[in-house]
């Protein structure tokens, strides 16, 4: 039997030589992180980026990443968590308490309304639901229960594309923070800080990631005080991400502003053929004249999301739009955007907006990278199966 000790390969002496420079950074995997000595065990603090005491609470690699979301977004202070929800349910978390109230807008999207009506309302913390197109309406239903509103540009589905200096004076009048959904903007539509909104979050699953394999979500501020009750209750939650799926981004990140360009270009191009198209009854983008709210996207933003959704006339039942869609080849059905494959998804806007709901039935598109020419064929071969 062999005598060998392992001890000499846990233990091995070398050191790689420091100064090797790369366009992308290491990637650093750890649970334990070591310390020299018990003094710096002791005088480290999760809480700031001075040192590194435990994987869950960053690494270099995600250190970085959350350094460069925060130039991203216009912010200083930024944490990482696992998917764009996360960000949303750390950002309640922190912010709320048993008693509270938090006002969404009424086309907010999905998924963090489910958080309210079940989590949030099991701890005691109430929910109403705004028009995020009225603004006065907007600061008369602001209550000293109420301390904090979100905001969401474009809208989840609809894409109205809201008064957000409107709403967050609103806010900030009667002392309310704000939040934003950015996942749409992307930290390159606009900039939410420069308008007064003090925590933005994004799901890095869409554009930052680029390429439909990563679930991140991240949640941005300027004022330190408001990163610290993020950051602890993200600390207390236990909340970390991998630093393969760091990397990935960082990996992404410098291509974003070129994918989102050539992902709205594609997308405005696609929007106005399918306006022209007798089966479609409205067509639902923030740089069109028929979206509500289209004064505000030009008074604040420089481009658009490669996302839109048309809503098909009512004289075609939603059975005969599901076939349209079953029948697309190059646009595939599923949720999320901002990937390279385009993605299409019909919608019961009845049951989401009720009484607020546009005749017909609502398709949204996610544009992908595709060549316009080609997607613009797959959408024509579809439309013939309205008859």
């Amino acid at each position: 039997m062999s005598d060998f000790d392992p001890t000499s390969l846990i233990h091995h002496p070398y050191q790689a030589p420091a100064g090797f420079a790369a366009p992308q950074i290491g990637v650093h995997k750890a649970s334990t992180v070591i310390f020299p000595d018990v003094a710096a065990m002791r005088g480290r603090d999760w809480r700031y980026k001075n040192g590194y005491t435990y994987g869950l609470h960053g690494t270099p690699t995600t250190f970085t990443l959350e350094e460069r979301i925060a130039a991203l977004e216009g912010g200083t202070e930024c944490v990482l968590v696992p998917s764009g929800l996360a960000a949303i349910a750390v950002t309640d978390l922190a912010l709320l308490k048993t008693g509270d109230e938090v006002l969404l807008p009424d086309n907010v999207y999905g998924p963090s309304r489910e958080l309210a009506r079940h989590e949030l309302a099991r701890w005691g913390i109430t929910h109403r639901f705004y028009d995020p197109m009225d603004a006065a309406g907007l600061a008369a239903m602001i209550t000293p229960a109420t301390q904090l509103v979100w905001l969401e540009a474009a809208g989840s589905v609809t894409m109205e594309f809201p008064d957000l200096n409107g709403l967050v004076q609103a806010a900030k009048s009667r002392g309310v923070l704000t939040a934003l959904d950015n996942t749409w903007g992307a930290g390159i539509a606009f900039r939410p800080f420069e308008l007064g909104i003090d925590v933005v979050m994004q799901a890095l699953t869409k554009f930052p990631s680029g390429g439909g394999d990563v679930l991140m979500g991240s949640v941005t501020t300027r004022d330190v005080a408001l990163h610290e009750r993020i950051k602890l209750s993200h600390m207390h939650l236990g909340l970390g991400v991998a630093a393969n799926d760091a990397e990935l981004l960082l990996r992404s990140l410098p291509s974003i502003a070129v994918r989102y360009a050539a992902h709205d270009a594609t997308a405005r191009e696609l929007a106005a053929w399918l306006g022209t198209r007798p089966e479609v009854a409205r067509v639902l983008h923030p740089a069109f004249d028929s979206c509500p709210g289209h004064a505000h996207w030009k008074g604040s933003c420089t481009a658009a999301a490669g996302l839109f959704s048309v809503m098909f006339d009512a004289r075609y039942p939603s059975a005969q739009v599901d076939a349209f869609v079953d029948a697309l080849k190059l646009f595939k059905i599923g949720y999320s955007w901002a990937g390279p494959v385009s993605l299409v998804v019909p919608y019961d806007l009845k049951a989401m907006r009720g009484d607020k709901a546009y005749p017909g039935t609502l398709v949204r598109f996610s544009i992908g990278l595709e060549s316009a020419v080609a997607l613009k064929a797959d959408l024509a071969q579809a439309l013939a199966v309205l008859g």
